[in-house]
Order: C-alpha cells, then sequence, then structure tokens
C-alpha cells in the first residue's frame, strides 16, 4: 500500500492558544479549526526551546538544545547532525522545502533535495551580539524588538508569506503534473505571526482595541517578575518601548491579525493541496516553533518558560488519523520522529520520542513529560521547564524555581514553589528533570561554547556589532 504524502506547515512564534479550534475568545482561525476538525489536535504540544534557531535545529535532528549544543540565535544548524531530513533522502523519498527555515545556508547538506526561497539566519552568523551572556557585559540593543511601525500594513515579512504560499501552490501544480508517484515530503515555512507587528489591513480591523481583554500579571498593575526574568527582560524591554497604552494594544490586535493572516494562507495551501488531487492521500500537519507572550507579564516574543512562550499549536490531519483533541505533552521532537516513521525510517538517539500518529490513537497519557531549556538572549543562566501531569516547574540555575498546578491554575497566576505545602512536589520535579538534563553542567557547557564563539569570531567588542538586533532580514523573493 502505497504510504501517504506528508505536508508539515511550520510557522513562527504562534502561541498554542491562539486558535479558535483552542478555544481563544477572539482569534479566528477558520482553515486551522477546519484541519483540526478532520485530525488530532494536540493540546498539550511544547518546543524544545523557546526561540527560533536552537528550536529549528533541535526539529531538524529530533534532539534536544542540550545535545546538539545550538544554543542560541548565533549557532544555526548546518546539517553536521542527522536527521528525519537525511533519513528521508538516504530511503529515496522526495524532501524539499518552501520558506523559513532560519539554518545558516543553503548550501549546507540540511537534509532537503531543494530549498526553495529558504530564510537562513542573516549573512550566516544570527545574532551574535546575543552570544554574550555576562550581566555586565551584554549589549542593550537600545531599540524595540517589535520595529518601529505597529499597525496595519505590509512588511516584507507579509510579502515573504504570500511569496512562499505562491510557491507552495506552484510546486504542487508541478508536482501533480509529473510522472514522478512516489510519496514526497514538503516542509514550508511561513513566518506569521512573528513581528514585525504590521498585518493587512483587513486583518487588522478583525480586532478593535475595545474587544481586547485585559491583559494579565503586568508589573504596571503590582505584578513582580521573577528575578531571572527580570534579568531577562532588561536586554528588550519592549513594553517600555510602547509610545502608549493606543500602542501596546494596537500590537495586540496586530498579532491576533497575524495569526489570521497566517490562516489565511495556510487555507489557501490547504486548497491546492485538494485543487490538484491529493487531499485525500496527504497528511498534513501543522505546528509553530515556539509562542509569544503577546504582553502577559509585560512580557513581548518568546524567551521564557511560560506557557504563552513554549507550549505551541500541533495539528495533523490525514489518512488514519484520529478525530478529536489529545491531551497527551508531546513536543516538536516527537514530530521530527514521526515524519521519519511515517515513511518507514528513523532517527538515531531518540529513544525518548513517540510517533505522534500512535499517540493520538492513543488513550491520554497525561504523566508523560515534556522539556524545554533555554541558554539564548538575555539569559543569564539557563533555564528548564518540565510539564508532567499537573504540575509544570521552571528551574533556572542561581535563582529560585517555579511551581504551577496547570489543573488549577492553567494562566500561572500563582508560583507555588516556596510554599512548604508543595516542598515535595517541587523535589521531585526536580528529581524528574533531572533525567533530562544535568542542569548546571549544561549551563557550563553552553556558557563555554558561546564564549569560545565569542573568541572565533573576533571577540566582544567585534561581535556586540554582529547580526540583526530584531527581525531577521528575510531573502530576496
Amino acid at each position: 500500500m502505497k504510504r501517504p504524502n506528508l505536508l508539515v506547515i511550520m510557522s513562527d512564534e504562534h502561541q498554542g492558544r491562539a486558535l479558535g479550534c483552542a478555544g481563544h475568545p477572539l482569534v479566528r482561525t477558520p482553515h486551522l479549526d477546519a484541519l483540526a476538525s478532520r485530525g488530532t489536535r494536540f493540546e498539550n504540544a511544547y518546543t524544545p526551546s523557546p526561540i527560533c534557531v536552537p528550536a529549528r535545529a533541535s526539529f531538524a535532528t529530533g534532539r534536544y538544545v542540550h545535545q546538539t549544543r545550538l544554543w542560541d540565535n548565533a549557532m544555526p544548524y548546518t546539517g553536521s547532525i542527522k536527521g528525519w531530513g537525511h533519513a528521508l533522502q538516504e530511503k529515496g523519498v522526495p524532501v524539499e522545502s518552501i520558506g523559513k527555515l532560519h539554518y545558516r545556508d543553503a548550501e549546507d547538506p540540511a537534509g532537503f533535495d531543494v530549498e526553495h526561497i529558504p530564510m537562513m539566519v542573516q549573512d550566516g552568523i544570527g545574532m551574535a551580539w546575543a552570544l554574550i551572556r555576562d550581566e555586565d557585559q551584554r549589549l542593550q540593543p537600545g531599540k524595540r524588538m517589535l520595529g518601529d511601525h505597529i499597525g496595519a500594513g505590509h512588511s516584507k515579512y507579509t510579502d515573504y508569506d504570500q511569496a512562499v504560499t505562491r510557491h507552495t501552490r506552484s510546486w504542487l501544480e508541478t508536482r501533480a503534473a509529473s510522472d514522478d508517484e512516489r510519496p514526497w515530503c514538503l516542509y514550508v515555512g511561513l513566518v506569521a505571526p512573528h513581528f514585525p507587528l504590521i498585518v493587512p489591513q483587513e486583518y487588522f480591523d478583525l480586532y478593535p482595541a475595545d474587544q481586547l481583554a485585559p491583559t494579565k500579571l503586568r508589573p504596571k498593575d503590582g505584578y513582580r517578575r521573577h528575578p531571572w526574568v527580570e534579568k531577562l527582560n532588561a536586554v528588550m524591554d519592549t513594553e517600555a518601548h510602547f509610545v502608549d497604552e493606543e500602542e501596546r494594544l494596537r500590537a495586540i490586535s496586530s498579532y491576533f491579525g497575524l495569526c489570521s493572516w497566517l490562516d489565511f494562507n495556510v487555507g489557501d495551501i490547504l486548497s491546492a493541496l485538494q485543487e490538484n488531487g491529493y487531499l485525500d492521500d496527504t497528511t498534513v500537519v501543522y505546528t509553530s516553533d515556539h509562542g509569544d507572550n503577546v504582553g502577559a507579564r509585560g512580557l513581548w516574543g518568546k524567551s521564557n518558560l511560560y506557557q504563552e512562550s513554549v507550549n505551541i499549536p500541533l495539528i495533523m490531519a490525514g489518512p488514519d488519523i484520529p478525530v478529536g483533541v489529545c491531551q497527551t505533552p508531546v513536543s516538536l521532537l516527537d514530530l521530527s520522529k514521526t515524519i521519519a516513521l511515517h515513511f518507514g525510517t528513523d532517527i538515531e538517539g531518540t529513544p525518548q520520542l513517540a510517533s505522534l500518529t500512535d499517540v493520538a490513537g492513543q488513550e491520554n497519557q497525561p504523566d508523560r513529560p515534556a522539556f524545554s531549556e533555554y541558554h539564548a538572549i538575555g539569559s543569564v543562566s539557563g533555564g528548564y521547564m518540565l510539564r508532567k501531569g499537573r504540575w509544570k516547574y521552571h528551574h533556572y540555575v542561581g535563582f529560585p524555581p517555579e511551581l504551577f498546578d496547570l489543573e488549577t491554575d492553567p494562566e500561572e497566576l500563582t508560583d507555588l514553589a516556596a510554599d512548604p505545602a508543595h516542598r515535595d512536589v517541587v523535589c521531585e520535579m526536580e528529581r524528574q528533570l533531572r533525567l533530562f538534563v544535568d542542569p548546571d553542567a549544561v549551563n557550563a557547557q553552553a556558557m563555554a561554547d558561546q564564549a569560545a564563539l565569542v573568541t572565533q569570531l573576533g571577540g566582544p567588542d567585534i561581535v556586540k556589532g554582529l547580526g540583526p538586533k530584531a527581525a531577521t532580514p528575510p531573502p530576496e523573493i
């Protein structure tokens, strides 16, 4: 029996809750909702790292960040660690990419037969200035991460997503007209809803400011951020750079608008899939590399361990995929393994991972652990997250931990780590975390690797001038 084709669509910075099918009260994503209605939506899906380049390297390889040692946005994937793309190539499966990869260079053997209009890190180096993590020496960019303009309009990113969508439609038409009947794998990388927060007018208008819910845990209202998070945010304090409250609300409207803009492009791709006769014999996966805080706790972008940042959308639909919502915690790395297994092969060194197809067809396993880590921009030490059952534990090297009960407190409003009644839970979650990683040893390794790269690139004074201070410029299209 012929295996189904596989279409994997990955967006950038899409918060797991910002979907109609996930119950968001405002966000309109009709095409993704329709995809979920004919497949499985994984409610508790997590990124291996809440920042682009490390997360994408881990997704490419099926390995955690502490295994790839690609710690931050100045350490892009080169293909030297083999992953699911290489496994498919060895199997003779046609595997191509269209759009954002955020790897090092199109000449690297990253596991694709062809990379169409790929978006890579800037100059093959990326955000080198952020390699310096010492609080007293690190660079303060001095400009806001979200860009100069926020609101309705067009940006290079919206233009790029249009080009990626057009190219995907063309690819499907060409493939359908060819004589090659082999099952194929196509990866499509869209950028929205990643900032800059500029979105076509009709999508911005979907979310008027007077319909937005109040933002939770704002420091201006008295909330005190965890000290590790406070030091991280100090590098790019986006909230402090808004002109006024009106602009801050415009940023929220723009982010939600970009979610709907993303959905429009996904819908166009899925229409092309159907028009070219592929809908019934193609498994479709939609996901994102990480989430976005969208102002919660006064934070914007990603780069921390709260649900808004680490929880991601993950939908799978196609032949033999059950319909429903799966509560079992899963990771982008499980998707890495799933892609390989879909074509009858595997990736090495991943016994802890599972096939999402199998997970979707089983009873929920709430105690399955999900792990994420962060060693990048703004962090003064390593941060680690473990989700297991109702508990979500954050371990910060050199700082107190955090503990949240997601069963009674899904918004992570109350940190229970210092509560004597939860001391045993904290100890057990730390023990479980250490089954994944030695946090102190890994923190030391990350710091050493980053310091070595700073030296290799010419020292701190040179490095502080290297790489984009905000969004990576897209390629010419």
